[in-house]
């Protein structure tokens, strides 16, 4: 096949079957000389290595091709130019150089050709470009498929159809804690045991295992629970090949976090729905007594109302009498003994169906529906809180004002109902406590009135439309005026209206330390003039339980009299013996600190409270005033009423200053002035008048009682 024209190797036909062969192939196909010369080669070559066939025939194949290695190289050393010793069959990866410089990577593959008596060694090459491209991409994408297999948190375990373990990620091994030289051992019987051997339920696992195998296109989703409380979730898949089941994908994720989290919140949510509950009842229920409070109060009191049905519903409010007593003398520990203790026997005096609440500090309420006589629950109520009880081992029997208020009659929402009752107790407080009154129109209409009183009496005070008259005591035994007592009254248009009328508004509406204050300061100030011409003169004003309750009451008097310049022991405080049924020590207190200044104390209408004549002896005062009701008994053809010569006796007994007051006549004044009395007032000697007419009044009221003892030897004589 090869011919010599001038020692340049001549390109020699081929048979015309080798010739089909030979271009056919997709393969750039060099037939080469045993000097390496170019002696055929084919339409694949001309296209690869961009050479025409007459130009590349006769060059060496080193123009298109590196020298290639030899197969007696050993030393890998570049092989001679000849390829006589070319490594035959063998896939040989080098660069091919086009035409235009353009270098690319190919396969040579060798194999040698006897052609008569000579051998030619047969090049087929074959771009490799676009392989390796493939083959680039191929393993990006390999690598990308691992990173992402081996950054996830999923454990990831692929076993092929015929069960065996084809593959896993390092995740795997870490979840379930599989060693290393075990799970490369490719034993995955002891892998598969050592799986089970950590689960609750390995029957259950192996039961999944078998039920998706047994359907090879199924997927599934199942919960691992561990023998170390943790928890797995485990997910299958079918590995699918051009749409084919060549095995199965697991994969475990651990939730044993999540499920932690989840059963935490579980529980937060159980214990918020508790504390919800228990906020939901201290919400309605009294910290104190336990009972309802105003809001589960209220509730109720407006379902009962908005029932339907022709039911009846009645609300009973009451209000311990003289409560701020307790906590003023025990503490407030035993005044909350007190409301427990009150409570409990309201509760016991209704149904169960009924709803006993507190309101809010001494303020009960009792809701009953469809009771069948409302007002022998409020007696029963009566009876049952005055029963008595030890409180710091001290005795108390506590009362109680009670308002009964009712739907019937009077169709009402629940908070006109509420302020009915309401007004209903104040009014058996007015009444004198310790009562149950049922509601009346009438009483809304005297709270009106009250509230109309105290409106104006609060704007009186403040436009100094309180005025003071003052009317004089005078002295049997020394036979004139030896004293005078300060006399509110409120200027009206109507006239002038007495404290005994507006005293009860000024104490309830808080008006009353203020118009004490005024009333001393006035009255000192007035005085001032006839109080200096004598030490034995004395200036007497009414004082109020309600300011004797006040901590500072007496260092309040004490500073008033220092401001007049006026002498502690030339004031007497006149105090009803009402004051003095609390035992409070408060009040001793104060008028102990002011006795020990010099001021006396008088127990005012003395006769009318509640203390008995024994109890007189321990009291911290100074003379009593007869009360003007036991003075108005006197006539002149009755005699001596016994009770008034007992009440004279014991005053004298007790070493006491006795006053008559409310003497209208002189034969009143002549009875008390043989009974012993010692000083007398009334309008016989003067009515109150202002301190301008008081020198007038002075002088008229001292020949009077000159008149009266002329000649006389009266019991204040035969006394001293």
């Amino acid at each position: 096949m090869e011919k010599t024209m001038g020692g340049r190797p001549q390109p020699v036909p081929a048979p015309d079957s080798y010739q089909v062969l030979i271009e056919g192939s997709p393969d750039a196909l060099l037939a080469l000389s045993q000097q390496g010369q170019v002696v055929l080669i084919n339409a694949a070559a001309e296209e690869m290595f961009g050479y025409q066939r007459s130009v590349l025939v006769g060059q060496h194949y080193g123009i298109v091709l590196p020298p290639l290695p030899g197969q007696d190289d050993p030393d890998d050393s570049p092989p001679s130019s000849a390829p006589g010793g070319l490594l035959l069959g063998k896939a040989l990866p080098v660069s091919g150089r086009h035409r235009g410089g353009q270098v690319f990577p190919v396969e040579v593959r060798t194999a040698r050709l006897s052609v008569g008596q000579d051998e030619q060694i047969v090049l087929s090459v074959r771009n490799v470009s676009e392989q390796q491209r493939h083959g680039a991409e191929l393993r990006e994408a390999l690598s990308l498929l691992n990173a992402t297999l081996e950054s996830t948190a999923d454990g990831i375990l692929v076993v092929s159809h015929e069960g065996r373990i084809a593959g896993s990620n390092e995740q795997f091994a870490a979840m379930w804690g599989i060693p290393a030289r075990l799970l490369g051992s490719g034993d995955d019987g002891q892998v598969i045991g050592f799986v089970l051997g950590q689960l609750i339920d390995p029957g259950a696992f192996v039961a999944k295992v078998e039920e998706l195998y047994a359907d090879p296109s199924a997927e599934s989703h199942d919960t691992l629970e561990f023998l170390d409380g943790r928890t797995f979730e485990r997910y299958s898949k079918p590995q699918r090949v051009d749409g084919q089941v060549v095995g199965r994908v697991w994969s475990f994720r651990d939730a044993t976090p999540r499920r932690r989290a989840e059963e935490q919140a579980r529980k937060a949510l159980a214990d918020l729905a508790g504390q919800t509950e228990e906020l939901r009842t201290l919400a309605f229920r009294d910290s104190l007594t336990g009972l309802a409070n105003r809001f589960r109060f209220q509730d109720r009191l407006t379902d009962a109302l908005s029932a339907p049905g022709n039911r009846s519903v009645d609300v009973l409010l009451l209000d311990l009498d003289d409560f701020k007593e307790v906590n003023d003398i025990l503490g407030h520990h035993a005044g909350d003994q007190m409301l427990v203790e009150i409570g409990n026997r309201l509760t016991q005096c209704v149904r169960a169906t009924d709803t006993v609440a507190r309101l809010g500090g001494d303020e009960f309420v009792a809701l009953l529906v469809d009771s069948e006589d409302p007002e022998a629950v409020a007696a029963r109520i009566l009876s049952s809180v005055n029963r008595p009880f030890l409180l710091d081992g001290r005795e108390f029997q506590p009362s109680v004002s009670l308002g009964l208020a009712g739907a019937e009659g009077h169709p009402a929402q629940a908070p006109d109902l509420l302020r009915r009752a309401d007004v209903a107790m104040y009014a058996a407080k007015r009444d004198g406590k310790n009562r149950y009154m049922r509601f009346h129109p009438s009483m809304m209409e005297a709270l009106l009135a009250h509230t109309e009183l105290e409106a104006g009496l609060r704007k009186a005070v403040e436009r100094d439309e309180l005025v003071l008259h003052f009317q004089p005591v005078v002295s049997a035994a020394d036979r004139d005026v030896t004293q005078v007592e300060a006399l509110v009254y409120w200027r009206r248009p109507a006239g002038l209206v007495e404290l005994s009328e507006f005293i009860a508004t000024a104490e309830s509406g808080g008006l009353i330390n203020r118009i004490g204050r005024e009333v001393l300061t006035a009255a000192c100030s007035q005085l001032r003039p006839w109080l200096s011409g004598s030490a034995r003169r004395s200036l007497a004003v009414k004082v109020s339980t309600v300011q004797l309750r006040e901590q500072d009451f007496a260092s309040e008097i004490l500073a008033i009299l220092a401001a007049c310049q006026i002498s502690p022991r030339q004031v007497v405080l006149e105090v009803s013996e009402n004051a003095f049924m609390e035992a409070s020590p408060q009040i001793t207190g104060q008028l102990g600190l002011l006795r020990g200044h010099g001021t006396r104390v008088a127990l005012d209408n003395f006769g009318t409270g509640y203390s008995s004549l024994g109890q007189l002896q321990g009291l911290p005062v100074d003379s009593i005033k007869i009360d003007r009701s036991f003075v108005s008994q006197l006539h002149s053809d009755s005699g001596t009423l016994p009770i008034l010569t007992s009440m004279v006796q014991l005053g004298r007994n007790l070493g006491l200053h006795i006053t008559a007051e409310g003497i209208d006549n002189t034969s009143q004044a002549r009875h008390l002035l043989e009974l012993g009395c010692e000083h007398l007032q009334g309008s016989l000697f003067s009515c109150p008048r202002s301190s301008e007419d008081l020198p007038v009044v002075i002088d008229q009221a001292e020949t009077l009682i000159r008149r009266l003892t002329a000649g006389q030897n009266t019991g204040a004589d035969r006394k001293r």
